[in-house]
């Protein structure tokens, strides 16, 4: 059975035989989703830390290099890569695309899912394609990475996780249920809106109650986000809008966050993009 899992899988076939057009359209729309929606660039970058919301380091964007690793909780050391065209010349669309949706690199090794690929995979054909166009016209960023190591026995399990992509067609805007259901997935809101244990759920979806810890040692509890008054149930839908378009102020400065005073993961300048 080890041998199985270290050495047949992940076995989701190959990579499909496409070749993606770079239009204007799609690269606009990739740049919503990859910045505002599945934030691609909120982990493919690098953040400051010291600073409110953990805002993008001016230079990173797309050149990877985020740390994840024991001190946040996590069962080894993973290192967002580099995926601006430098580090992804060599990847056809077909390889690009198996890896957003099924977590398989272009070598055949198994990704992590610290990248919500099981999300990924049920969005839409057409918008993985846009986020694809969107790196593709990123700038070229010369920067390499050491190889991400996840600790045994996460360096088997990882290896069944990769599932073949189930896209999902993107649901009319004016349902405005399904369509915020497909945008809470790609999203991955539910991921860190949720208390886990050992990498598995053990809370009610959106619940909150996941810790986040950070370089400085501090800890931070993702809020319940379901409609209950402990969550957002007592904000009306102007004020829940207001959380998220306060940032898009050109006059809004993210404020200092000196060591140990309190932090958040949740990208909040990104909805700037939004």
């Amino acid at each position: 059975m080890i041998a199985y899992i270290a050495w047949a899988l992940p076995n989701v076939g190959p990579p499909p035989d496409i070749e993606i057009a770079l239009t204007e359209e799609r690269i606009e729309r990739g740049a919503y989703l990859a910045n505002s929606v599945m934030v691609c660039m909120d982990c493919h970058s690098q953040r400051d830390w010291s600073t409110w919301s953990g805002p993008l380091q001016e230079g990173t964007l797309g050149a990877g290099g985020e740390v994840f690793n024991e001190e946040m909780g996590l069962p080894g050391t993973f290192i967002s890569p580099n995926i601006t065209p430098y580090a992804l010349s060599d990847w056809t669309d077909g390889e690009i695309y198996r890896a957003i949706t099924s977590g398989v690199s272009k070598d055949g090794r198994a990704l992590f899912d610290i990248m919500p690929h099981p999300n990924f995979g049920q969005c839409a054909t057409e918008d993985i394609y846009s986020v694809i166009a969107y790196i593709r016209s990123l700038e070229p960023k010369e920067v390499d990475h050491a190889a991400s190591q996840a600790h045994f026995p996460v360096n088997l399990i990882i290896n069944t996780i990769p599932k073949e992509a189930s896209p999902q067609p993107i649901p009319p805007k004016k349902d405005k249920v399904a369509y915020g259901a497909y945008l809470a997935l790609a999203s991955g809101c539910k991921d860190c809106h949720t208390a886990r244990e050992k990498g598995q759920f053990v809370g009610p979806f959106y619940a909150g109650g996941m810790e986040f810890m950070f370089p400085d040692k501090t800890t931070t509890r993702a809020p319940n986000i379901t409609p209950h008054a402990n969550g957002i149930g007592s904000l009306t839908e102007d004020e829940f809008v207001w959380l998220f378009k306060k940032y898009t102020d050109s006059t809004y400065v993210p404020k200092s966050c000196p060591p140990g005073s309190y932090k958040t993961p949740m990208p909040w300048t990104m909805s700037k993009k939004i």
